[in-house]
């Protein structure tokens, strides 16, 4: 009888490490991974095929449940498309709170990384403490949204509302005693920019927390160390864009190639890795979360000195004011038309990218002047990493398919959409 050395192991879709619904199918030599077959495909969506029976504002909310942890990124890319279409100016402050929250999304999607990624490798404590975090990001996003997570905020044109002038308190029950509320509430106290103010006040504090309890650490190291090794040429070969590019040695990041929003207008820097192991963009996204915190202070800072329009005043864009449109017959019809068919958009093609998160993405559309999409095309960054699992895994253990799915960061809203 011949020997079979290698057997089939699937790893998922339920498996706790498989960051969503991953079926990875594994062949293995013992323990060692031979070859690695990525099956996607588990929470397809249609979200594409969606977008084009939606009107152009009814799918803004569809881009907060792709990458469901990077939720206004993905929304700033549909609208830069949209905004592309019609040739739009955004007003600056909208712009510049784009800017802030782009970042305050950045952090947030960065905590749940590290946190899970961490568990993932065997670290209990990092999710416990990232989810603290995570907790004060949230609440920014309900107090301008009223939204936790799919906040639907921007708009072709601008953002939804300006920025609150007061933050939600918490109250007295049988979980939270009037001393404690008066720890919790001490930073509630002013508007959302004072709120935000003391999460970047803080938080290089707790970054320096979660580095005391990783960086250094011997186990984390040689779980890390020389995993998943990707070459600048092979890097750039496989499409990588975001960390994974970067922890490949190669400085690219579209807020400073090809800025957006405010991007131009605040000053931070690029994080660049040397060996392009997990290690390093382990590192890299560490230090993102240090430059987010720099770009989230600056608009804080300009947010403050400027106040002004948050959305277009062009009315076939975004709607009247509610005063105008009880006062004035043509604010009125304005607000019908868009409330009954939408935004008319110009005929043509368009392509905007965001530096996301998790690397480029990026809505493509073509549109026919009706009042919907005729075409909507999704570059997700975290479909093309995962294509490289195969490249990555290939000599490496089980337990390091782990590691490498932790750090290429996806999220299967995105890849499957």
């Amino acid at each position: 009888m011949p020997e079979i050395h290698n057997y089939t192991l699937n790893f998922g879709p339920q498996h706790p490490a498989a960051h969503g619904v991953l079926r990875l199918v594994l062949e293995l030599d013992g323990e060692v991974v031979q070859r690695a077959d990525p099956h996607i495909g588990l929470l397809h969506r249609a979200t594409e095929k969606l977008a084009e029976t939606r009107t152009w504002i009814q799918s803004v909310p569809y881009m907060d449940r792709l990458d469901y942890v990077s939720m206004m990124c993905n929304e700033h890319a549909y609208c830069l498309a949209v905004e592309k279409l019609l040739q739009l100016e955004v007003p600056v402050r909208a712009q510049y709170i784009r800017t802030m929250f782009d970042e305050v999304t950045r952090v947030l999607n960065h905590l749940l990384w590290v946190g899970c990624h961490a568990l993932d490798v065997g670290a209990m404590t990092m999710v416990l403490y990232a989810f603290r975090e995570r907790e004060d990001l949230m609440d920014a996003y309900e107090a301008v949204s009223g939204a936790r997570m799919h906040a639907a905020y921007y708009r072709p044109g601008g953002v939804y509302r300006d920025l609150p002038d007061s933050m939600p308190q918490y109250v007295e029950n049988k979980f939270k005693k009037p001393g404690d509320l008066k720890i919790l509430n001490d930073a509630r106290q002013g508007s959302l920019l004072d709120f935000l103010e003391d999460f970047t006040n803080r938080f290089p504090k707790y970054l320096d927390e979660y580095e005391t309890l990783l960086t250094d650490n011997r186990i984390w190291k040689q779980r890390l160390v020389d995993v998943g090794i990707v070459t600048p040429e092979r890097a750039k070969a496989l499409g990588f864009t975001g960390a994974m590019l970067r922890g490949s040695g190669i400085a690219w990041d579209l807020r400073k190639k090809q800025p957006y929003a405010a991007y131009d207008k605040v000053d931070f820097d690029i994080p660049v890795g040397v060996n392009g192991d997990s290690y390093d963009r382990y590192l890299v996204r560490m230090e993102e979360m240090r430059q987010s915190n720099r770009i989230i202070r600056q608009c804080i800072d300009w947010l403050r000195k400027n106040p002004g329009p948050v959305i277009t005043d062009n009315h076939k864009v975004a709607p009247p004011s509610r005063e105008n449109m009880k006062s004035n017959m043509e604010e009125l019809i304005h607000h019908f038309k868009l409330c009954t068919e939408g935004i008319h958009v110009p005929e043509g093609e368009a392509y905007a990218a965001v530096e996301h998160p998790k690397g480029e993405f990026g809505i493509y559309f073509i549109s026919d002047g009706a009042n919907k999409p005729y075409r909507m095309k999704i570059r997700a960054p975290g479909y093309v990493h995962l294509s490289a699992m195969d490249e990555m895994a290939r000599g490496h253990m089980i337990a390091d398919v782990v590691t490498i799915i932790g750090s290429q960061d996806i999220v299967f809203g995105e890849i499957d959409r």
